[in-house]
């Protein structure tokens, strides 16, 4: 078959639609937003649901909301933000079908996705003779256009991707002792400043590469710095006179929590610098700047030099995040990282009009730290499918094809580039988790001293007389008890990585856990000893820890449906799945009465919502509980009326209990500064607490690139 046959068999019928007479409407809120306030429309072209715009595409209603989350699909929202309060214009679908036809058609090598169908010719009052030529020229001209870039391609495979470090020089900066995290480079690539640890008190530390001094910026003022993952939380100004910290008040949830301070880089006092901004990035010439807010959606702004406002850009929809807004160096686009935490995000681009929004990245992973070389070479950090990572990755922002750097062969948590691209500045991760004990005081929290458990170990759930949990001290990840001080490894052999915690069943005699793999997720069901091991369910995308229903013939878990996890009952006898909760909901714990179950639902900048549900689905009440990002577990105390939760900041935080029938918190346990807790159980009556700890152990690496 001629290889222009294949080309041309993946495109879609074309058709000529002539617009209705159109009337002029006032512009919406997004169409400010997105530049689209000059567009005329006329009552015809509006679709007023999320049915008429489904039928529109000839989808099903959940795939044009899930297009509308992850592939920024235009719809508009009215200004009172009611639920499922929707509309959208057919000539701003057309044309986003067409972007979306094009970028995914050169992937298409197999039997692609049928295109949505245009409205009939008889509708728009086309003649038929007319779009049938039309069609035929089309496609004419389609496949020429395949057949010139498959030419193109064969003759030119070396042009297609060029590894950018491929030549670079990789070394690490042993000066500092110590843990670094949150790396940034000057735009001149000169100086580094970073976060590090002295004395259980994180700074924020800078000097000039190479002369191994740095300066402590900070001196122990800012009590609430930490380091963030999520978001870039030090940059340089364009000049190098002073670093900009990303702060956070400790237990803050609202807007005027998140700050950006400035530091001078030869000393002095911080000063507020950006308030209730989350991010930001200059323009090359230092006159045009983007940030985003913690507001739902973490909407973007562009402030352009002399404008009377800030231009707002765009918004995700509830429950999605935008981060690490950056400038391409013409200033023709604002990349972005955009997704659901903690680990479903990608890289994103628009127009600073606001104009244009496209996906560069299919990752659904955790992304993040984006840098441009080039007006066309990105680099970033990702997790591959199975969770490991995050891996240094680059992509042709064209031709959008991501590719592994090979020469970077660590694991990285921060990525910084100077405006060349010559230098770039990245933490090099060895991470590190332990379990530990502690026994709670009736009188004082803080007079209890953890113990260590196992000197490697994650993820743990007490049972009677003996502690389950997550090691990688084998081959491969697996799951192991630890039984009067003996430890036994009761499965492993699955490639990937354990999602979450095991769970054990009510009578303790058989345990769930999920694996996540290069290809898809498993749900096992196996014995306490590890015998008679099974795939409960597999195909499906699982995110968090699973829970056992009372009952002990189901399990809940957060499964990602339409675009985000949600609760739901898989039953031990292999039927299908039920669809628990309809909202983004994670994590669930049963109450011990099991009447009700706790989960925790979407971020909202740097905090979430802990809510409850009956075992029906129905809302259950429960006083109002906010908690920080860095940790989700929550677990109950001796009945179902106490929870023991993570509070604190976004790093360090300490146990404590919080009142399901008051809503009163107090102190529980406190946890020494250098302590990082991500995951934890408590015995039924609270004589003791197993947790993780992770050590994060990162070290500066220089990576100086050969032009």
């Amino acid at each position: 078959m001629p290889l222009n046959a294949v080309v041309c068999r993946s495109r879609g019928r074309v058709q000529e639609s002539v617009a209705p007479p159109a009337a002029r409407l006032e512009p919406t809120l997004d169409d400010l937003r997105t530049g689209n306030a000059g567009l005329t429309r006329g009552p015809e072209d509006r679709l007023d649901s999320w049915k008429k715009i489904a039928t529109y595409l000839k989808r099903e209603v959940s795939t044009v909301q899930r297009w509308e989350r992850r592939e920024g699909m235009p719809v508009h929202r009215h200004v009172h933000d009611k639920l499922g309060s929707v509309f959208a214009y057919r000539a701003e679908l057309d044309a986003w079908w067409e972007s979306r036809r094009v970028r995914l058609e050169p992937a298409a090598a197999a039997e692609p996705e049928p295109l949505a169908q245009p409205p009939d010719a008889a509708r728009t009052g086309t003649p038929a003779w007319r779009t049938r030529k039309i069609a035929v020229w089309a496609v004419a001209a389609v496949c020429a256009g395949g057949v010139a870039a498959v030419l193109w391609f064969a003759a030119a495979p070396g042009d297609y991707w060029r590894d950018p470090l491929a030549n670079a020089a990789f070394a690490r900066l042993p000066e500092f002792a110590g843990t670094q995290q949150a790396a940034a480079i000057s735009r001149d690539g000169k100086s580094v400043a970073f976060f590090a640890a002295r004395d259980g008190r994180i700074d924020v530390w800078a000097g000039e590469i190479g002369s191994g001094t740095y300066r402590n910026l900070t001196q122990g003022v800012l009590r609430e710095l930490t380091d963030n993952p999520s978001v870039r939380t030090l940059d340089f100004s364009a000049d190098s006179s002073f670093v900009s910290i990303w702060v956070r008040r400790a237990d803050g949830s609202q807007p005027g929590d998140v700050n950006i301070l400035a530091v001078p880089t030869a000393g002095g006092t911080p000063r507020m610098y950006l308030r209730e901004t989350a991010e930001f990035d200059w323009s090359r010439d230092g006159k045009r700047l983007v940030y985003h807010t913690t507001a739902p959606g973490d909407p973007l702004f562009v402030r352009e030099p002399g404008a009377a406002a800030d231009q707002r850009i765009y918004v995700a929809p509830a429950g999605v995040h935008c981060h690490f807004p950056l400038w391409s160096p013409d200033e023709a686009f604002v990349y972005f990282v955009r997704g659901v935490p903690a680990g479903d995000w990608d890289i994103w681009r628009i127009r600073p009009s606001g104009a244009g929004l496209e996906r560069i990245t299919n990752h659904n992973a955790r992304v993040s730290y984006p840098v441009l070389l080039d007006g066309r070479t990105l680099l970033y950090l990702a997790t591959d499918a199975d969770g490991s990572g995050p891996w240094l990755y680059g992509v042709d922002v064209e031709r959008r094809t991501p590719h592994r750097i090979r020469a970077a062969v660590e694991s990285y948590t921060s990525l910084d580039a100077s405006a060349d691209g010559r230098r770039l500045i990245a933490t090099v991760a060895n991470p590190h988790t332990s379990l530990w004990r502690v026994s709670p005081s009736a009188t004082d929290a803080g007079a209890s001293r953890p113990v260590a458990v196992a000197a490697d170990g994650a993820a743990p759930r007490l049972g009677a007389d003996f502690l389950l949990y997550v090691s990688s001290r084998g081959a491969e990840p697996g799951v192991w008890t630890l039984t009067h001080g003996t430890a036994r490894e009761i499965w492993s052999g699955a490639p990937g990585s354990v999602v979450g915690a095991p769970a054990l069943s009510p009578d303790a005699r058989r345990i769930v856990f999920s694996v996540r793999g290069a290809d898809k997720s498993r749900l096992y069901l196996m014995n306490r000893d590890g015998s008679q091991a099974r795939v409960l369910a597999e195909g499906l995308t699982l995110r968090g820890s699973p829970a056992w229903a009372p009952d002990g013939r189901s399990v809940t878990a957060a499964v990602v449906r339409d675009g985000e996890p949600r609760v739901t009952r898989i039953l031990l006898s292999d039927d299908a799945p039920q669809p628990l909760l309809s909202e983004y909901s994670l994590d669930p714990v049963w109450s011990p009465d099991g009447r009700f179950l706790i989960y925790t639902g979407a971020d909202v900048g740097t905090t979430f919502p802990v809510r409850a549900a009956a075992a029906d689905g129905r809302p259950y009440p429960l006083p109002g509980l906010m908690l920080t990002r860095g940790a989700r577990r929550v677990a109950f105390l001796g009945g179902a009326h106490s929870l023991v939760v993570l509070g604190g900041g976004v790093g360090h935080k300490d146990f404590r209990l919080f009142d399901l029938n008051s809503g009163n918190e107090r102190l529980f346990v406190e946890l020494p500064a250098e302590f990082i807790v991500r995951d934890f159980d408590v015995a039924p009556d609270g004589s003791e607490i197993v947790f993780e700890r992770v050590q994060e152990n990162s070290d500066l690496a220089l990576i100086e690139r050969k032009l």
